[in-house]
């Protein structure tokens, strides 16, 4: 079946193969409208197996599935598609189906080899981690991977990957706005009433401009400070210094560790690692997997706490694989921000290996109060476990020691080895 598509001009190319298609821009610019209306005429020409993903979702009002059927209504294909539940099919054989890359993991993303498009929607937050896992299998012979974003910060890993350095057989594409032929007098309104409000806000929103951290950031002027004065680059292990890592703990949520080397003044972040779902020792055997001099695993308070169907507790488990351990004590989240700041123009981080880390960083805000305006507690989200680490890596800093195994600790009046 031919089916008749209208698109902006200039996404026309959507049709045409590529490895990547890659649209980025502003907000009212169609990209999501356009990419749901291809995909649904492609998969009404031929049979096609389309999987829509993004880095996380928890159910299918957080995917594209509402979009995708609207546009199957809007061009008169209801008596093709039946849409389901948690998937859409096509009589031909199309199948559009729905996942999170995060929760699906290595093992049940190889499900989807068969897929011949993959969209990726909301493609700014995708880790590296994800795009890893994400890419090899999408591997059929003529298989595709569309993304579609609005850019939010230059470091993030979708934006260096697929804008700042594509790779071969790519075709990216900028659209904003005034691209979009059927931009609606209500959105116009809004983007010239934020244009006026918030001139700054507004490169980013509307004409899909970076920004040097997201807006209300908790450390947006030490994240600014720490890319001028050029302090994310290379760091490399130093052999002479012990490695210590500082935790903070999840099981559905994440768990973030970071690794970091001290000398004088200078704190060196080397590496990062953030995962869930996980065990201990597998945590372990990643760790140790690097050759390196370790010293002390500083996990938060909650590491001492035993699990109620095992009996041990993180700290246990730990020290049961030969790990040094100190559990730091419940400490005040606003003081522990207080600190953090002033680490912040000691600290180096590696530009290859904590990149997520850094934009967990610029992405860690307070949650704002509605009604008035006014900004609260931090906001506990899905970049709150590396910011949370990076806290306790501040309130552990002056217990990191280049010394031998076994010397105590002074913290606090207590002595703990």
């Amino acid at each position: 079946m031919r089916q008749r598509v209208e698109l902006p001009n200039k996404l026309l190319p959507l049709f045409q193969p590529r490895r990547y298609k890659v649209l980025h821009g502003g907000r009212g610019s169609g990209k999501s409208w356009s990419i749901a209306r291809a995909l649904v005429a492609l998969g009404a020409s031929k049979p096609i197996r389309v999987l829509c993903a993004r880095e996380t979702q928890k159910s299918i009002q957080e995917s594209v599935h509402r979009l995708l059927k609207d546009q199957i209504t809007l061009l008169g294909l209801d008596a093709l598609y039946e849409v389901q539940e948690n998937r859409i099919i096509g009589s031909n054989g199309t199948e559009f189906t729905f996942a999170g890359i995060r929760q699906q993991g290595v093992a049940n993303m190889k499900s989807y080899e068969g897929t011949d498009i993959c969209w990726v929607e909301e493609a700014q937050v995708v880790t590296r981690k994800s795009w890893d896992v994400l890419i090899p299998t999408i591997r059929k012979p003529g298989s595709e991977i569309w993304i579609s974003f609005n850019p939010e910060l230059d470091t993030d890993e979708t934006f260096t990957r697929f804008v700042a350095q594509p790779p071969s057989d790519s075709w990216v594409c900028e659209v904003n706005w005034s691209d979009n032929p059927w931009f609606p007098e209500e959105l116009d309104k809004e983007r010239r009433d934020w244009l006026d409000r918030d001139p700054q806000g507004y490169l980013t929103v509307w004409e899909g401009r970076c920004r040097p951290a997201v807006d209300g950031a908790i450390y947006a002027n030490e994240i600014e400070a720490l890319q001028r004065e050029g302090r994310i680059r290379s760091v490399p292990y130093d052999p002479t210094l012990k490695v210590h890592t500082v935790w903070d703990l999840g099981w559905n949520d994440s768990m973030s560790i970071i690794f970091v080397q001290k000398v004088a003044s200078e704190v060196r972040i080397i590496d990062f690692i953030e995962d869930s779902h996980r065990t201990i020792d597998s945590y372990v055997m990643e760790i140790e997997s690097r050759k390196w001099r370790w010293g002390t695993d500083f996990i938060p308070h909650d590491g001492a706490n035993k699990n109620f169907q095992t009996g041990k507790s993180t700290q246990n488990l730990l020290e049961t694989l030969g790990r040094r351990v100190t559990v730091l004590p419940r400490g005040n989240p606003e003081e522990g921000i207080r600190i953090a700041r002033m680490v912040f123009p000691r600290a180096y981080f590696d530009a290859d290996k904590t990149m997520e880390l850094v934009n967990h960083l610029k992405r860690y805000r307070r949650a704002i109060n509605q009604v008035t305006n006014e900004a609260g507690a931090p906001l506990h989200d899905e970049h709150s476990h590396a910011a949370d680490a990076w806290r306790y890596l501040a309130e552990s800093l002056e217990m990191m020691s280049n010394d031998d195994w076994g010397k105590p600790i002074k913290h606090s009046a207590k002595w703990v080895v």
